[in-house]
């Protein structure tokens, strides 16, 4: 193996250990693309230079370094509008029919990167205040990266950031421009709030969520690492919820645990076997 080789496979390597995602060998091009910010910054010249560095005791900070930048947190307002009509105009008034009793939802987007897919659920609920009124909504973000969830939890955001999917309407209802940037309204804000995960881990609330998004996110996943996720997703989900997938992913083959839904194509529910969900039973077992 030439060292330029070795050197790509030990960043692939840790990038995989620390979020589960894999960097195939045709993609690993992209290392030094991804990573060009943090060579100016270090002054380093090339790949096999900071795998040497990364392999000297003590440089757990540069390894998070190089994660965060490897990591893809492509992301913008209400990405896929017909996904997000589908939210509003079916699946939330379904929630909304299903939780009547308790006038409580709970939302969770996994792999939320810098926060928009979920500040897009809190103003589709905004924009609905007659619907929503008295009830409790929360709506929770994940994500690996420590640096996107920071940026979240701010909800604050450039022009170009803010022109990318909100209507002019929606910013001048639910942004005020300020000097860091264009911070969205505490009415929004306040249905919200974001930690730090990674998907692989053990959920943040088993069995509770009434609906799970996670978008764009399996597709990093090897099949295996793939079904891992599955798992973590199906223990949260509660029996009656639904998940709803990216336009380039699905379950069919990936999992005994959700089957397609009707109310769209990204949507999913939980599997049911022999009318009991397939849910129920895996969250009384340990998640492998």
């Amino acid at each position: 193996m030439a060292i330029e080789d070795a050197s790509h496979k030990i960043i692939a390597d840790l990038l995989e250990s620390r979020t589960g995602q894999t960097l195939s060998e045709s993609r690993r091009w992209r290392i030094s693309t991804a990573l060009s910010g943090l060579f100016r910054e270090f002054g380093i010249q090339n790949v096999d230079q900071l795998a040497c560095m990364l392999e000297r005791p003590g440089e757990h900070q540069l390894a998070t370094r190089v994660v965060e930048a490897m990591l893809n947190n492509e992301t913008y307002f209400f990405r896929d509008h017909a996904y997000f009509a589908t939210l509003a105009n079916t699946v939330l008034p379904e929630l909304q029919r299903k939780r009547a009793d308790s006038k409580r939802i709970s939302i969770w987007s996994a792999g939320c990167s810098t926060g928009q897919e979920v500040l897009s659920l809190a103003m589709t609920l905004a924009e609905q205040p007659g619907r929503w009124q008295d009830w409790k909504i929360d709506i929770l973000g994940t994500d690996v990266s420590g640096k996107a969830i920071a940026q979240a939890r701010t909800g604050t955001y450039s022009q170009f950031e803010i022109q990318r999917g909100i209507s002019v309407a929606q910013m001048l209802n639910f942004f005020t421009e300020t000097k860091q940037g264009w911070k969205v309204a505490d009415k929004v804000l306040d249905m919200t709030r974001f930690e730090q995960q990674n998907i692989l881990d053990f959920p943040p609330m088993p069995g509770r969520f009434d609906l799970v998004l996670c978008r764009n996110v399996l597709l990093y996943f090897d099949p295996d690492t793939r079904r891992r996720a599955f798992d973590r997703l199906a223990s949260a989900t509660a029996s009656d919820g639904m998940l709803m997938l990216g336009a380039g992913e699905t379950v069919v083959g990936q999992t005994d645990k959700f089957e397609p839904a009707s109310c769209g194509s990204a949507m999913y529910s939980p599997k049911t076997v022999s009318g009991v969900s397939s849910i129920l039973s895996s969250t009384t077992s340990k998640v492998a």
